[in-house]
Order: structure tokens, then C-alpha cells, then sequence
């Protein structure tokens, strides 16, 4: 079920800038993610933009706001010195519906947050920052997410991204994304989840590097290796990649660039294959090898790992006539070494 959408790069100035605004426009207008991006904006002069109620000033009231996360990366590593004119580090989200939930109460004379759960201090420290930025008042945040913390499912990057959408619902605003995305890189590398479809995300800067269209539906048969990562320890521990893994990066994704848009599930299996064994030096995954066996022997599409997590899946079409019978032949390929898999589903926004 192919995209209409067509990829293209983000640059400064010029016709495939403002092609890729557009694209990123019509995406966030779909009925899949107009829902969750309605006090988010990607253009327009100013930061902020006030959503003024017929034609009255808007009145302050709670917000409640989504962002969902991504199963681990389609791909993820570095692109050929000189090819960026920043960080080389990338990544291709792989959005799924789960979500992170944010709900903003401001309280009137106070620019401090206190949130709940306490130990989501990168949301207080987020919240705080724009409320500064806005000029509005702080509050009580609460967060709850379906998104299992520190296994490679963006659960940091979805609750501040739901945080930043929730004080804007809150005061009635539309937020310039690249505001959100400043405010995140001051905390930690991010997934390009405030995006409404696949991106190629420079995870570092927390800066787009392309639009990609939409994933076609599929489903993730997931296990997790046990255990926990975090973000900006992983970060900082890695090593630089060879030149070599570099060239493979850059041909992968050009791959996805071109696979994507067209809804090519067969080669969109593959580049997952081969980014989880080109990072397995990197970061192994115990079970890999196992994972690798059971695709191949139920003819799924290939594996996806969450590059800095604990997670690991087989890939599956999920529009495919006998999808059913090989979700269930993966199911039981799985169960020798994890009795309660779950399954995971793709965010698309194919026509």
C-alpha cells in the first residue's frame, strides 16, 4: 500500500526545502496524526502562534496531548565524513501506536512544573523551559505512557514531545517544532518522534535530515533482551564508525529514501536486517542469531533492534494474504526464548 508522499532532504534554502515543508504540512493534516499535531507547527515567522477562539482571546484551561514512539530505528549509524555539515550520527524512526499521554494544569504566579511521576525529570526540566520561552505560567504536569522506559522505544523523546504539545494545548498555542527540538537537544539525544510519519533524524542536534513519507502497516513481533539504556550514557560511550560502515550507512539510506515512499516492505525488511547486524559489534544483541534464524525460516521481512535499547522484533506485512498464518508461525518461532512476546504495530498514514 504504497505513499504518495516522496522523499526529500531539508535544507536551508531553495525548492527541495520548501517541497519537504509542504510534504510535512499535508502528513501532519492526516487523519492518523492531525489528532496529536494540531498545537505543533513546522512554519510561520514567529515561535509561537496563538489559536484564537471566534475571534475572542483564548481562555487558559489543561491540556491533554499524544506523542507516540518508535520501535527502536529502521536504521541507525554514521553517514561518510563531509556529507553533513554537522554531527554525521542519523537514525529512521519507526513509529508504533504507543503513546505517551501528558496532562498540563497551569497554576497562575509560579513559572516552576512539578510533575508526576517525580522521577521524570527531563519532562519537568523541558516544561519549565517552555513555559520561559512562551511566557506563561507553570504548573502540574502528569505523565503516563504505554511506552516501556529505557528499552529503545523513544519513551524520553514521546513524553517530552507530548509535554511541550500538552502546555500548548494548554494556552491555546501553536508551537514551532524547531522550538520543541532546541529545548530537547539541551537535555539529550532524540528520536524524531514530534514528527507525523518517518524521518531520518540527526539524533544528536535534534534536527531533521529528511522526510521520508509514511511506514506501511506493519507489525513487530517484539521481545526485550532485559535490562535498561540510557540515552545519553550510550551516547557518550560509543566509538566512531569505519569508513567502510560509513559507505553501507549512506547506501541504506538512500535505500530507505526510495523504499519508503513506495511502501516496499520486502526491501524495508532488509535494510533493518542489515542495520542490526552492522550495529551488533557496536551494541550486540544476545538473541540476534536466533531472531535472525526464526525470520528466515518463517519468511518474515527481517529484524529491527532498537539500536540503543533492549528491544529486538521480526518484521511482518501486515496487508499481506497470509499474514495471519505467518504471525502465527513467528509466534511460536519466538516462544523457546520469550514465552510473552508482544506485538507492535506501525503509525502509517497511507492513502
Amino acid at each position: 500500500m504504497p505513499t504518495q508522499h516522496s522523499a526529500s532532504s531539508i535544507e536551508p534554502a531553495g525548492g527541495r526545502a520548501s517541497i519537504a515543508m509542504k510534504e510535512l504540512v499535508e502528513a501532519a493534516t492526516h487523519e492518523v496524526w492531525r489528532p496529536f499535531m494540531y498545537h505543533q507547527t513546522f512554519d510561520g515567522a514567529d515561535a509561537v502562534e496563538i489559536i484564537a477562539e471566534n475571534g475572542q482571546q483564548p481562555r487558559v484551561h489543561s491540556g491533554d496531548a499524544l506523542c507516540c514512539g518508535t520501535f527502536g530505528e529502521l536504521l541507525q549509524g554514521q553517514l561518510p565524513i563531509g556529507s553533513l555539515s554537522r554531527d554525521s550520527h542519523f537514525l529512521v524512526t519507526m513509529p508504533i501506536a504507543l503513546f505517551a499521554r501528558a496532562h498540563f494544569m497551569p497554576i497562575s504566579g509560579t513559572r516552576s512544573v512539578t510533575v508526576y511521576p517525580s522521577h521524570k525529570v527531563k519532562a519537568k526540566r523541558l516544561a519549565e523551559n517552555l513555559v520561559i520561552a512562551l511566557g506563561t505560567s507553570g504548573g502540574i504536569l502528569f505523565l503516563q505512557s504505554e511506552l516501556a522506559e529505557g528499552k529503545g522505544l523513544a519513551s524520553s523523546s514521546a513524553d517530552l514531545v507530548a509535554t511541550a504539545r500538552s502546555i500548548a494545548c494548554c494556552f491555546k498555542h501553536r508551537v514551532r517544532t524547531s522550538l520543541i527540538e532546541k529545548l530537547m537537544a539541551e537535555i539529550e539525544p532524540s528520536d524524531g518522534v514530534m514528527y507525523p510519519g518517518v524521518v531520518a533524524y540527526q539524533q544528536r542536534a535534534c534536527s531533521l535530515l529528511s522526510f521520508l513519507g509514511q511506514m506501511p502497516p506493519l507489525a513487530i513481533v517484539g521481545i526485550d533482551e532485559g535490562g535498561t539504556v540510557e540515552t545519553v550514557d550510550y551516547d557518550q560511550r560509543r566509538g566512531e564508525t569505519s569508513a567502510s560502515h560509513r559507505a553501507e550507512y549512506q547506501e541504506l539510506l538512500h535505500r530507505a529514501r526510495i523504499a519508503i515512499p513506495r511502501g516496499d516492505t520486502a526491501t524495508i525488511g532488509r535494510i533493518a536486517t542489515a542495520s542490526a547486524l552492522l550495529h551488533q559489534e557496536r551494541a550486540p544483541k544476545d538473541h540476534l542469531n536466533s531472531m535472525l534464524s526464526a525470520c528466515e525460516a518463517t519468511d518474515a521481512l527481517g529484524v529491527i533492534v532498537a539500536h540503543s535499547g533492549t528491544m529486538i522484533g521480526i518484521l511482518l506485512d501486515r496487508m499481506a494474504a497470509d499474514f495471519p498464518r505467518k504471525l502465527r508461525s513467528v509466534l511460536a518461532h519466538v516462544s523457546p526464548f520469550d514465552n510473552s512476546p508482544k506485538i507492535y504495530l506501525t503509525m502509517t498514514g497511507c492513502q
